[in-house]
């Protein structure tokens, strides 16, 4: 992976948002799917062979780990939340 200059770097126009009867919720979905994801998926991955298989698994995680957080936080969420609800709900000190 290549970094570039640090000091100075150089963001892309990223992906233009269709047009669309509601621009406001399509730029709110792309904001958020370039926030999670900024990379675009790799190509030279080229044909995982079994010597270089834990490499291609430890960068196509590496490639969904905003995917990978998220899904985190909404696992959490979904758990904690009917918890939570239920103490205030039997437990009103």
């Amino acid at each position: 992976m290549e970094l570039g200059n640090i000091s100075q770097p150089v963001y892309g126009p990223g992906p233009q948002a269709p047009g669309s009867s509601t621009p406001g919720l399509v730029g709110m979905v792309h904001g958020f799917l370039q926030l999670v994801q900024p990379n675009a998926l790799p190509i030279a991955f080229g044909a995982p062979v079994l010597c270089c298989l834990s490499f291609f698994l430890s960068q196509l995680l590496l490639y969904e780990l905003g995917f990978l957080v998220c899904m985190a936080i909404g696992l959490l969420f979904i758990i904690l939340l009917p918890l939570v609800g239920c103490c205030f709900c039997c437990c009103r000190c």
